[in-house]
C-alpha cells in the first residue's frame, strides 16, 4: 500500500494529541520510578535464587553465579500502558528453585521492604502470582522455572527449546512474555502499532468491553487484532489503522481466528 498522505499524517497527530489530553500516557517521573522499581525486583529475584542455592548446599561461589532475571509482558512490555497501570513481571529462575521456594523466599524478602504494601500471594491461581505495590507501582509477579542450572542476564525466551522439560505452570508463565515479544516482532512499524492500540484500548474501556474475565477481548486479544491490521497495511499511519480496524472487523468472518503468523505444528506451540 502507498505511504500515508499529509492528511492522514495530520489525523495521526490529532489522534496522538487527543490521547495525551485523555491522560493515557504516564509522566516522566512515573516512568523513571517504574524503572527503579523493576531494577529492585530484578535484584530481589537474584537474591531469592542465591538464598535457595545456599539452602540446597551449593557453595557460596556457585550460588552467586546462578543468576535469575525478570521480563515484563502485557501492556507495559508492549509500550501501551497508561498512567497508574500495573506491570506484569515474569521472574525466571534456574531449576534448583522450586515454585514453592520462590513464593516463600520472595514473599519473605518483600515483607522486609518498607516500599512494599498490599502484598498478596496467590500460589493456587491458574498462573500462580504475587500481587503487591512497590513504591506506588502495582506489580503482578509470576515465576517460570527453567530446566537449566543458571539464568544469565542475556537470556532470551523466544527460542522454543526453553519450553522443553518445564512444567505446565512454567509454560503458562513464560508464554506471557514470549507472546508479547512475538507481537512486537511481527508488526511492521512498532510506533504506529502502539499509537493505534492505545486508541483502540481507550475506546474499548470507555465502552466497558475490555476484559476477558467477563467475556470480551483482553489486552493480548486487542493487541493481536490491531497487529493484524498493521500487517495488512504496513505503510499506513495510525489514524488509518484505527479506521481500517473497524472496517475489517465489522465484516470479519467470526469465529475465524486472527493469525499473525502460521501456526507451527512442529512445536505444538502458537507463535
Amino acid at each position: 500500500t502507498n505511504a500515508p498522505s499529509e492528511e492522514e499524517e495530520a489525523l495521526s497527530t490529532d489522534l496522538l494529541n487527543t490521547l495525551k489530553d485523555e491522560g493515557v500516557f504516564e509522566g516522566e517521573d512515573e516512568r523513571k520510578n517504574r524503572e527503579v522499581v523493576l531494577g529492585k525486583i530484578d535484584k530481589l529475584v537474584k537474591e531469592v535464587v542465591y538464598q535457595v542455592a545456599l539452602k540446597n548446599k551449593l557453595p557460596e561461589s556457585l550460588a552467586r553465579e546462578c543468576g535469575g532475571k525478570i521480563f515484563t509482558y502485557g501492556s507495559y512490555r508492549l509500550g501501551v500502558h497508561g498512567a497508574g497501570a500495573d506491570i506484569d513481571t515474569l521472574c525466571v529462575v534456574p531449576s534448583h528453585v522450586k515454585r514453592e521456594d520462590f513464593f516463600e523466599y520472595m514473599t519473605a524478602l518483600l515483607k522486609e521492604r518498607s516500599e512494599v504494601t498490599e502484598l498478596t500471594a496467590v500460589p493456587d491461581a491458574y498462573v500462580p502470582v504475587i500481587k503487591l505495590q512497590f513504591s506506588g507501582v502495582d506489580i503482578d509477579m509470576i515465576v517460570g522455572v527453567l530446566q537449566q542450572p543458571t539464568i544469565p542476564d542475556d537470556l532470551e525466551l523466544l527460542d522454543d527449546k526453553i519450553l522443553r522439560s518445564i512444567d505446565e505452570l512454567s509454560v503458562r508463565s513464560v508464554n506471557g512474555s514470549r507472546v508479547t515479544d512475538e507481537i512486537l516482532r511481527l508488526v511492521p512499524n512498532v510506533s504506529t502499532f502502539r499509537l493505534a492500540l492505545r486508541c483502540i484500548k481507550l475506546w474499548a474501556k470507555r465502552r466497558a468491553i475490555y476484559s476477558n474475565s467477563v467475556g470480551f477481548f483482553g489486552g493480548v486479544a486487542w493487541a493481536m487484532a490491531v497487529a493484524r491490521i498493521c500487517q495488512l497495511y504496513p505503510n499506513q499511519s495510525a489514524s488509518t489503522i484505527v479506521a481500517r480496524f473497524f472496517h475489517i472487523f465489522l465484516r470479519w468472518n467470526w469465529p475465524m481466528p486472527i493469525l499473525l503468523k502460521p501456526i507451527d505444528e512442529g512445536s505444538g506451540q502458537f507463535g
